[in-house]
Formats: structure tokens, sequence, C-alpha cells
């Protein structure tokens, strides 16, 4: 699977930004799909992750109660809506992707698939 990911850009602290992954393939439903980031000089950190048909999501402790992330399998798309955003917040995102029945989706290894990056700065 292919993975572009869209939809960063420069915001206030304190707003709104959606994220969308756009995936290639007809086998979108049998990837669980996670949103990572990656700050300046920092290790590429989990940010949220969902599964198959969107029942079971999770989330970092840093975002529980801002982010919400769904995805959508007819339109083979993965979504990170970004609410009341902090400057910490600011990072490279990337969607990513993977098959296993094993191994944590926590985990950047995890993952076998990833989108380029889409840039979020949230100014204060």
């Amino acid at each position: 699977v292919q993975l572009q990911a869209f939809g960063g850009g420069l915001v206030q602290a304190g707003g709104s930004l959606r994220l969308s992954c756009a995936a290639s393939g007809r086998t979108f439903s049998t990837y669980i799909m996670g949103w990572f980031r990656q700050a300046p000089g920092k290790e590429r950190d989990f940010v949220a992750a969902v599964y198959w048909s969107g029942g079971f999501t999770y989330y970092a402790d840093s975002v529980k109660g801002r982010f919400t992330i769904s995805r959508d399998n007819a339109k083979n798309a993965a979504y990170l809506q970004m609410n009341s955003l902090k400057s910490e917040d600011t990072a490279v995102y990337y969607c990513a992707a993977h098959q296993r029945r094993s191994g944590s989706t926590l985990r950047t290894t995890t993952y076998d698939y990833w989108g380029q990056g889409t840039q979020v700065t949230v100014s204060s």
C-alpha cells in the first residue's frame, strides 16, 4: 500500500487541523493505520492508531482528549482531527500502516508502510 499524508499547516495555539492519509490499493480495511510525529532532533513518536473497522483506537497520553483518529474504508483514507493544539504538537506528522497480528501498534518498527509526512506548526 502507498500512503500520502496531507493537511498540515501553520495554526495558532488552541486551533485545529485535520490531517488526512490517502492510501492506494484494494485491501485498505485489512491494515491498522497509525499516526506518528517527529519534532526536530527527536525520535518519531506514536500519536494514535485505528484498527480495521475503526472500532478500536489508541492514543498517546499527550493527545488524549484533543486528537481523534478515524478512518473511512470506502474512501481508503484515515484522518487525524487535532483540536486544542499546543506549541509542543509542532512536528512532522506521518501516517503509517501494517497488517501484522503481533507486535506493538505503538512502535514504529511494527509498521511496514509510511507516508511522506506533513508539517504541523503551532504558534504560541
